[in-house]
């Protein structure tokens, strides 16, 4: 019995990315994304490889998944042109959030593991987990009905300078900090969509609001929108030049801007209503134009009263508007939700495998399946994603199609194909009773 019949504009996405590998492995990268998708129970590589019927390659199964992790650059190359892209073609903008995020592991023969800070404690209260840290490169796709979706395309395995003593020199990368992958990720993304036209904006949580990320960016004509410390040390706007004035114009201002002083003067507050997180919502704020040196030169800063503080958030684009900047901070959110989903519903960091090519190629083919899964259920009607509550009469509280619901219904469509292709096949009694148990394998 043959793996899962996929409908051919989806075998044509699983070809088309394994396109990027040598010939002989690219026939079991595209089981191995069906495999992905029908797994149940924990998502480890070995379910992996089971549910595509690849028991008796196992072996070849991981040394595809380490070529994989090699060539990552290349087939996410492809995923954006050919499967991404087209989500985004009505958009003024490309906006990307880029953000890093841990998958616990387990066992001290995992290469490249090591204590990393937990940003989601949990009731435990652990500020501290032990495995890899992926710093991920996403796409903001904005859906007309379901909001805005991240879209990851690419990562990046942080692995710290006193963690790659204890990995073979045949196996160890060079060491990179956050700030030097982030820029990596977004060059890359100039590289293979900048024949889209449009303009490169990218948001990021404050920890990449440094010199090295905010600067590559500006020369390479990138806008970053990111929140700002409420210390930053903000200059006013030079003054005009002196008639005469010799020598090259001033960068910075002669006033420092203090944010607290300006938060907690009553005047100047401006009350606005804006769309984010999907509905309208009124907003405080100020905002004005002032110098700071991590950007070398001239920003946007928006202060937001919130209900017992305030918070403030930049552009590197003075002329950007308070309700562009609002809403890419708003938009970050949905990367957030990005990690929770493939963590939890894709099983992200459940892999088991110890080599970092193939660490990084399982993490690959979980947020690829995530991006695959949602650009499949993007034109698909909401009621047919969501036709499983019909049993539950229940819950009749209106909502969007969850991750989960496309997955669910991606799975029921790759199922029905497998079926409908072994009954076109007048199958024997012992085939059809094969074809029956393989099918309630991945159901139960």
């Amino acid at each position: 019995m043959s793996v899962s019949q996929a409908t051919p504009i989806h075998g044509h996405w699983f070809s088309f990315l394994a396109g990027a590998l040598d010939p002989r492995s690219a026939p079991r990268l595209i089981r191995l994304f069906l495999g992905a998708l029908l797994a149940r129970g924990r998502r480890t590589v070995t379910s992996w490889i089971r549910a595509a019927r690849l028991s008796d390659q196992y072996r070849l199964c991981y040394t595809t998944l380490s070529a994989a992790g090699k060539r990552a650059d290349g087939i996410a190359a492809r995923l954006a042109y050919r499967v991404v892209e087209p989500l985004v073609a009505t958009s003024s903008r490309l906006v990307f959030a880029i953000d890093d995020t841990p998958t616990p592991r387990d066992g001290p023969q995992v290469q490249g593991a090591g204590f990393h800070h937990n940003p989601t404690p949990g009731p435990a209260g652990g500020a501290f987990v032990y495995g890899h840290v992926f710093v991920v490169l996403g796409l903001l796709a904005s859906h007309p009905h379901w909001g805005v979706t991240a879209l990851p395309l690419l990562a990046r395995l942080y692995i710290r300078r006193k963690d790659l003593t204890s990995i073979e020199p045949k196996h160890r990368p060079a060491f990179r900090t956050k700030l030097e992958q982030a820029v990596e990720l977004m060059e890359w993304a100039l590289l293979w969509l900048k024949t889209s036209g449009k303009a490169f904006w990218v948001v990021v949580d404050g920890a990449y609001a440094k010199a090295p990320f905010l600067k590559a960016m500006m020369a390479r004509g990138v806008t970053v929108v990111s929140r700002l410390r409420k210390d930053a040390a903000l200059w006013t706007e030079p003054g005009p030049r002196r008639p005469g004035q010799r020598g090259r114009r001033r960068i910075y201002g002669e006033q420092r801007i203090d944010l607290a002083k300006r938060a907690g003067q009553s005047r100047g507050w401006t009350t606005e209503t804006f769309h984010l997180y999907g509905k309208e919502v009124s907003k405080k704020y100020k905002t004005f134009r002032a110098t700071w040196q991590p950007t070398g030169g001239v920003i946007r800063v928006v202060l937001v009263k919130e209900l017992t503080s305030w918070v403030a958030f930049f552009s590197t684009d003075p002329t950007a508007t308070v309700a562009d900047i609002l809403g890419c901070v708003a938009d970050r959110f949905s990367i957030e939700t990005c990690f929770r989903d493939c963590k939890e519903i894709v099983g992200a960091g459940q892999q088991q495998v110890r080599f970092v090519g193939a660490s990084v190629g399982a993490f690959h083919l979980c947020l690829w399946t995530f991006t695959l899964t949602e650009a499949w259920a993007w034109n698909q009607d909401a009621e047919e994603l969501t036709g499983h509550r019909t049993t539950s009469p229940w819950d009749k509280e209106p909502r969007r199609p969850s991750h989960a619901d496309k997955r669910r219904a991606w799975r029921r469509e790759l199922l029905s194909a497998e079926i409908q292709a072994v009954l076109q096949l007048e199958p024997s009694q012992a085939e059809f009773q094969a074809a029956a148990e393989r099918i309630l394998s991945l159901a139960i």
